[in-house]
């Protein structure tokens, strides 16, 4: 605004010395052509303004006058607003980008428990779809009487264990709700399915092992006190020695179970060591030499190997593996069976082992289940063939560890044949 005075007060100064040199006249018509150049300049400056305004994202226009003294500061002013709103904006992204990261299941929900937004786990878990469940009530969506009641309580100081299915899979979901902001709540979602399979897991194996340990120890036990609370001369040299061979075995047994019991343990919590080329053959030979000595001659043996073929793993693991399968087959074999042993290449390159026998067999049912720790299909049967029942738990865990597939083929009074299917990565040759 003083520059336009000054430059009218200019103006008028010139004007009034050309009046009084050329006449009055002429120094107002001057004067007067000058404000209407001061009013044109002015409204072309006004109308470079109007053009600005429109987007203020660009530059102020350049040359206008007294108003640049005024639209500058602006111009800082919404440069610096965008930048912060920038920041915000991305400061906001990379928060939600943080929240659909999360494991754990989001969703914020408003005063009347309507869904506001939910991230991606929350959509897994509970099986909510953003573009359609937007505004509607949670309990609509998660339909439980157990969420209904612990969704309407007042307070929540602990969270809610919920079973549900989706999809014909069966889950485990924790769920807390809390309160935040005004009026809006926030319902956090964790899938512990597999923790609480865990758990079970733990309780059965505890429950199991001190099961497989306390029959040996009961005779133990039983047998101890005979001797202890009979006079020596009470008992025949023959039945102490009985006795001593029984609290032998059953010695025996517990040492077995404790030794597998550590094999399983390091499988589980190692890493897996380093790989040599493993001439399974010479495995499959020694395996053999102790399947013979524990038939004492009651099997038939035929044997099909592959000299050639070895594989890249750990040779104290895969022993094991083989072990495990030809003493299952000795077990569960009657006397005069057959248990055929095979190490051989496949089509596709991958290398198979397989053990089979001409045994009781299995029952379909029990297939699935044969892996587990302590799993007996015949609990009878397999404590009287002295098995610790850790066995194929052992041999599953290796099988995993060298990518390879164990497979088990059987029927009831129809023997059984159990393989195991190595990949072609694994497959070595002893003249490569």
């Amino acid at each position: 605004m003083s520059k336009t005075l000054s430059t009218v007060f200019i103006w008028a100064l010139i004007s009034l010395a050309i009046g009084l040199w050329l006449g009055a006249a002429t120094g107002w018509g001057v004067f007067a052509l000058g404000l209407l150049l001061i009013v044109f300049i002015g409204a072309n400056q006004l109308k470079k303004i109007q053009v600005w305004v429109r987007n203020l994202d660009a530059p102020p226009p350049p040359s206008v006058g007294p108003w640049d003294d005024v639209l500058a500061p602006i111009y800082r002013k919404l440069k610096q607003s965008r930048l912060e709103i920038h920041h915000q904006d991305r400061h906001i992204e990379g928060m939600m980008m943080a929240a659909e990261a999360l494991p754990d299941g989001a969703v914020t929900l408003d005063q009347n428990l309507h869904v506001q937004w939910c991230n991606k786990s929350a959509c897994q878990h509970l099986g909510l779809n953003l573009a359609t469940d937007r505004q509607q009530s949670i309990l609509n969506i998660l339909r439980s009487p157990e969420f209904a009641r612990y969704a309407q309580a007042q307070e929540w100081g602990q969270s809610l264990v919920l079973h549900t299915h989706q999809n014909g899979d069966e889950k485990t979901l924790q769920l807390h709700l809390t309160p935040y902001g005004l009026g809006q709540f926030l319902l956090v979602s964790r899938d512990i399915t597999q923790m609480e399979k865990l758990e079970t897991t733990r309780k059965d194996f505890v429950a199991n092992v001190s099961h497989e340990l306390r029959t040996p120890l009961t005779v133990l036990l039983g047998f101890l006190e005979t001797l202890r609370e009979m006079p020596a001369d009470s008992i025949p040299a023959e039945q102490r020695e009985r006795y001593e061979q029984m609290m032998l075995e059953q010695a025996q047994h517990m040492q077995a179970i404790v030794a597998d019991l550590l094999t399983l343990s390091t499988l589980e919590s190692s890493p897996s060591s380093e790989h040599t080329s493993v001439a399974v053959p010479q495995l499959i030979e020694q395996a053999l030499i102790r399947a013979h000595a524990l038939s004492n001659d009651q099997h038939v043996f035929v044997t099909a190997l592959d000299d050639r073929l070895c594989i890249d793993g750990a040779e104290t693991e895969l022993g094991s593996a083989i072990n495990n399968l030809l003493t299952n087959a000795i077990r569960y074999t009657p006397k005069d069976g057959t248990i055929t042993t095979s190490w051989f290449l496949n089509n596709d390159g991958s290398a198979t082992f397989s053990v089979q026998d001409t045994g009781i067999g299995i029952s379909p049912q029990d297939i699935p289940r044969l892996t587990e720790r302590f799993y007996r299909a015949d609990k009878g049967r397999s404590r009287a063939t002295g098995g610790t029942g850790l066995g194929l738990a052992i041999t599953r865990h290796v099988v995993s560890r060298h990518q390879a597939e164990l497979e088990i083929k059987s029927r009831s009074g129809a023997g059984s044949t159990f393989s195991i299917h190595f990949p072609k990565s694994r497959v070595r040759f002893l003249d490569s």
